[in-house]
């Protein structure tokens, strides 16, 4: 069975930085050699947001423009693990972010920041950022 577990959420100032792990179980990374890997987040009161999506097989990744410039997805093979990191956070960024993974999704859906049906989902860390 696939578990993914986040970590590394926090409260941080304005300006700081996290960096958030996805840690995979029950699944080995590097047995497949094209995944698509992401993280999402979800505030109160709103939808869940896609924040950043690797697609392992080209190495391509795409970002949200509320974020991009400030975060970066990658990911560790040997750990079984991908990383999301953070910097100059904003009080916007506040939410509970989550993790996924898909093996079956292609690079087009999965680099569109529009595909949600992912096979794996982790229970989220909250991050919360003060102004």
């Amino acid at each position: 069975q696939v578990h993914l577990v986040e970590s590394g959420g926090d409260s941080v100032e304005a300006g700081g930085s996290l960096r958030l792990s996805c840690a995979a179980s029950g699944f080995t990374y590097g047995f497949y050699r094209s995944k698509c890997l992401a993280w999402f987040r979800q505030a109160p009161g709103k939808e869940r947001e896609a924040v950043a999506v690797i697609y392992t097989g080209s190495g391509n990744s795409a970002y949200a423009d509320s974020v991009k410039g400030r975060v970066t997805i990658s990911q560790d093979n040997a750990k079984n693990t991908n990383y999301l990191q953070m910097n100059s956070l904003k009080p916007e960024d506040t939410a509970m972010y989550y993790c996924a993974a898909d093996v079956v999704v292609g690079s087009r859906s999965c680099l569109s920041l529009t595909f949600y049906d992912f096979s794996y989902w982790g229970q989220g860390t909250q991050v919360t950022v003060s102004s």
